[in-house]
């Protein structure tokens, strides 16, 4: 069985519409909305693609309406796209999203899946590196052949005891220096992390059209372009008054 695994898709229509693998099942471990100008069709493509998917840290922030100050970096990011995030999704896409579980164990090809958007230990909001020392204790007593999992936006796969954690990386919004859109396919024991390139000026082009803050457009914009957010960012300060922005 080819099982495809997106996550953090972060409203990015042109990033999700490339990914066109071929597979028997899709699932998504959460971060479906924010940053990115087009929430609402990720949303219902998640709902019409995506047989399994979990909650992550941001689509609960949109569900919920959770208020973020934006200092800086990626917070500062947020704190921009978020009210616009919420604008964009019908009631019935916010609810869908805050009734989406944390976690999630399904069956697929003979396989059990563990589906977490950060960690089993603190599902929507701890970070994960790809290092074996972290993970072990994070596994200890769980009973599944393959954990899924995303939040870092970089991807990763990793086996220890008898579980493979696989982390897809970011569709929709790179940090490790990569703009392509990112993805896992996982057929029987086998894991492939791959990458696609998409239309990222048009992506350019709709947060331009979308998101009124100046300095937001352009930082989302050195991100989609880059994979990465620039160090220019990191001392300047925002446009808005939100103070710096730190790494």
């Amino acid at each position: 069985m080819r099982v495809l695994v997106v996550a953090d898709i972060h409203g990015n229509r042109a990033a999700l519409e490339a990914i066109r693998e071929p597979c028997d099942v899709c699932v998504c471990v959460g971060d479906l909305v924010d940053y990115g100008p087009d929430p609402a069709w990720c949303v219902e493509w998640v709902r019409a693609n995506a047989a399994h998917c979990v909650r992550g840290n941001h689509d609960h922030g949109v569900a919920q309406n959770v208020d973020v100050q934006g200092v800086g970096g990626f917070r500062f990011l947020t704190a921009v796209t978020r009210p616009l995030s919420v604008a964009a999704l019908a009631p019935a896409q916010r609810r869908y999203l805050a009734d989406l579980p944390t976690v999630l164990t399904v069956a697929l090809g003979g396989k059990t899946f563990l589906l977490v958007h950060a960690t089993p230990r603190d599902p929507m909001d701890e970070y994960a590196p790809p290092e074996l020392e972290f993970w072990k204790p994070r596994l200890a007593g769980l009973k599944a052949d393959f954990v899924l999992a995303g939040h870092t936006h970089m991807p990763y796969a990793l086996r220890t005891g008898g579980t493979t954690v696989v982390n897809p990386g970011s569709v929709g919004m790179g940090r490790d220096g990569d703009p392509r859109a990112s993805y896992a396919l996982i057929d029987g024991d086998e894991v492939q992390l791959k990458r696609v390139s998409y239309d990222v000026e048009a992506t350019v082009k709709r947060v331009h059209e979308t998101v009124p803050d100046a300095t937001a457009c352009e930082m989302l914009s050195d991100v989609y372009r880059t994979g990465a957010l620039q160090p220019r960012w990191l001392k300047k300060e925002n446009g808005n008054g939100n103070g710096h922005a730190p790494g």
